[in-house]
């Protein structure tokens, strides 16, 4: 029932063979997701999150610039709580694209339980998404 944010197969960090300059979780002046802090027993932050960040679909987690200048806004895509950025990334951000669904992960998102069915409902299988890029690049040509 967590959320594993990672890039796409599909993103440009992904796609071009450009490295990764920075990764900063500062999101404004007043709002880091380093300063996330999920607090209680082991058992009770996975049903409860206390005290994590609340996210909407369009929050941002983490922006992202590329050695060529370009910057990459990342966002939740997931309404739910924070429970960890992976600060991992932040001394090693080639992770992001050496092992971008395990160890190059973004962050975890932990969805309210009444909502989790409906959002694993709304994803796509990965039959939909080749699908999706396929007629994107038909397009792009």
């Amino acid at each position: 029932r967590i959320c594993v944010i990672t890039l796409a197969e599909a993103h440009p960090l992904l796609q071009s063979g450009k490295t990764i300059k920075n990764i900063n979780y500062q999101i404004s002046a007043n709002c880091s997701r380093l300063q996330n802090k999920v607090s209680g027993k082991s058992k009770r932050v996975r049903l409860f999150a206390l005290g994590a960040q609340f996210l909407t679909e369009l929050a941002p987690l983490c922006r992202i610039s590329s050695s060529d200048g370009e910057e990459y806004t990342i966002y939740s895509c997931i309404r739910g709580r924070l429970i960890e950025v992976n600060e991992n990334i932040l001394s090693n951000p080639a992770l992001l694209q050496e092992k971008p669904s395990t160890e190059g992960y973004i962050a975890v998102v932990l969805p309210k339980f009444e909502e989790s069915k409906s959002i694993t409902q709304g994803l796509l299988t990965q039959k939909e998404y080749e699908e999706v890029l396929l007629k994107r690049r038909s397009c792009a040509s």
